[in-house]
């Protein structure tokens, strides 16, 4: 009965005994890490966002090793009776049915005491084991969750409206989250594993991934994933979320518009990359932008586009291509915009001489609580590179390079605000000159603990890069949206 069954003819891998029960919602498990279904993985990642997982779902009951022994046997039975090669010919929705049909008939051939809701459950843990990333399925195919992260097999966070919270998914041991980890690098030609237990990587959707492997992760495996929304958000959507105002917004857009060269500040998790992904929405569509990345993750829309992405050591430790590579041969691909997803270190000095010599409206993000610590932040990466310019010279560089700071914040009751535009004005002796254009205030917070405060204009007139402006044809806009910001303030 449990022959391999891929070439029978028919087209099917195997054959079912009764018609494939509808597909249910995901469900957390576990699986055995030997089964890797490389084409299908897509495909099927494709199938598995059914509308109920847009929502959070309710929680289950943690699993029994009498569940896991049950799953043990079946998958085991399965493994003997499918042929992988042929399974992976199929299209994602055709091999779950596949999957599904042969689980079914193993089910019934061995007398499983199960009710229906738990085969239903079992039934979709193992397609997801087989053809996607197993327990994190369900999470992925969520659209509400900002971040996934994996502490070991037995412990998982979410992220969802900015607030951290514990998941009811769990994997069965660290060799199966193991696995999966080694799935997802596997696909951007990554590796981790005891040799080199440190990667970056990314889902097909864009999603970005972090691994470290024991031995440095003492627990277990550590995955981090920050995911990307189906759909983009926008400037205007920011508004309604109360990030910026109108005002504010389009102060933004004119800045993208007009080719100044822009650094984007803020810790971790508050929005840079969400920002920056807006501000290129204004870039003209003939301009050519290339985008330096550690993991690509940027979504431009513009047509002309070229996407780069370090590389790391292979296993000789040789062939690694550093962001600083990147950056220098991009001057070498006639760009009109530079755009370098995340600046870590010496590659800085690469683009701000990028920005400094006809390649305007570059733009980059830094690490940073301030727009005064991400000048400082930019004069210390300049010198961990080895460079011996005296310090006045650095921040002369640095003053004629950047022409706005805008400095994105997580607050602390989870919401996100772009709390400064700064624009830098010049030199002044040995100090870089800054005045902010609009800036978030705290006022206090309501019943709920949600912070209150609102954006406040600093009346400094005319901004620094008007004359940018009123060539690009956008002063009118920029004093409207200037004055209209300062009116509300003195209310």
């Amino acid at each position: 009965m449990f022959g391999k069954r891929g070439n029978e003819g028919s087209g099917k891998v195997g054959g079912a005994i009764a018609p494939p029960p509808p597909a249910p919602a995901a469900a957390p498990a576990a699986s055995s890490p030997s089964i890797l279904v490389e084409p299908s993985r897509e495909s099927a990642r494709q199938q598995v966002t059914p509308p109920q997982m847009q929502t959070p779902q309710r929680k289950r009951p943690a699993r029994t090793d009498e569940y896991y022994d049950t799953k043990a046997q079946v998958f085991s039975a399965l493994i003997d009776t499918i042929d992988l090669s042929q399974l992976s010919k199929l299209d994602g929705e055709s091999a779950r049915e596949e999957i599904r049909d042969i689980v079914n008939d193993i089910i019934t051939i061995k007398n499983f005491a199960m009710s229906i809701s738990e085969q239903e459950e079992l039934l979709e843990d193992i397609c997801n084991d087989v053809l996607g990333y197993g327990p994190l399925e369900p999470l992925l195919a969520r659209d509400d969750i900002a971040d996934i992260m994996v502490n070991g097999a037995g412990q998982t966070f979410i992220e969802v409206g900015g607030k951290t919270i514990e998941s009811e998914i769990r994997f069965r041991d660290n060799a199966q989250l193991l696995s999966i980890c080694q799935r997802i690098v596997s696909q951007v030609g990554r590796r981790v594993d005891e040799s080199s237990p440190i990667c970056d990587a990314r889902l097909p959707d864009g999603s970005r991934v972090n691994v470290i492997a024991p031995p440095l992760s003492i627990d277990g495996p550590a995955l981090t994933i920050r995911k990307f929304k189906k759909d983009k958000l926008t400037l205007d959507q920011l508004v309604r979320f109360g990030a910026i105002t109108p005002e504010g917004a389009t102060v933004l857009q004119i800045i993208g518009r007009v080719r100044c060269n822009v650094v984007i500040s803020g810790g971790t998790g508050s929005g840079k990359t969400t920002l920056l992904n807006c501000l290129t929405n204004y870039i003209d569509r003939d301009e050519r932008v290339i985008t330096c990345e550690d993991t690509a993750e940027l979504q431009l829309q513009q047509p002309h586009v070229v996407r780069l992405e370090t590389r790391p050591p292979n296993i000789e430790g040789e062939g690694e291509i550093t962001m600083r590579d990147l950056v220098k041969n991009c001057l070498r691909m006639r760009p009109e915009r530079i755009i370098v997803g995340e600046v870590r270190g010496p590659e800085v000095f690469d683009l701000l001489q990028a920005m400094n010599t006809g390649h305007d409206g570059s733009m980059g993000t830094i690490h940073a609580n301030t727009p005064r610590e991400c000048l400082s932040r930019i004069e210390s990466m300049i010198a961990m590179g080895g460079f011996t310019l005296p310090a006045k010279t650095v921040r002369e560089i640095i003053s004629s390079s950047v022409d706005v700071v805008i400095q994105a914040a997580r607050l602390r009751d989870g919401s996100r605000r772009i709390t400064q535009i700064t624009e830098v004005i010049g030199m002044e002796g040995d100090v870089i000159i800054t005045q902010d254009l609009m800036r978030y205030e705290i006022e206090g917070e309501d019943a709920n603990g949600r912070l209150v405060g609102r954006h406040m204009s600093t009346g400094v007139g005319k901004p620094h890069f008007w004359d940018r402006a009123r060539y690009f044809n956008e002063e009118k806009r920029l004093a409207a949206a200037l004055d209209a910001m300062e009116a509300k303030t003195k209310e």
